[in-house]
């Protein structure tokens, strides 16, 4: 069955943290792929990871959701 672009979902990108998908690398990694996708200016994508690597995972996981919750699910 062939359907229109407009009927598909928006879905989010989905991450199980316990998985090799939710090491801190990967999720640096996704700051550039994302970040480019919606717009953000390579300056702030580098002072985003390097915030992230200041902390904790903790404070890295904290950091990703708040500027990318809108469009990734973090799973614990």
């Amino acid at each position: 069955m062939i359907k229109c672009r407009s009927q598909m979902p928006n879905r989010k990108i989905e991450i199980d943290l316990s998985k090799e998908e939710g090491n801190a690398y990967y999720i640096i990694g996704l700051v550039d792929t994302l970040g480019r996708q919606i717009g953000i200016h390579r300056k702030v994508r580098k002072d985003i990871k390097q915030t992230m690597m200041l902390g904790t995972y903790e404070d890295l996981i904290k950091t990703f959701d708040i500027w990318f919750g809108e469009f990734v699910i973090l799973y614990k």
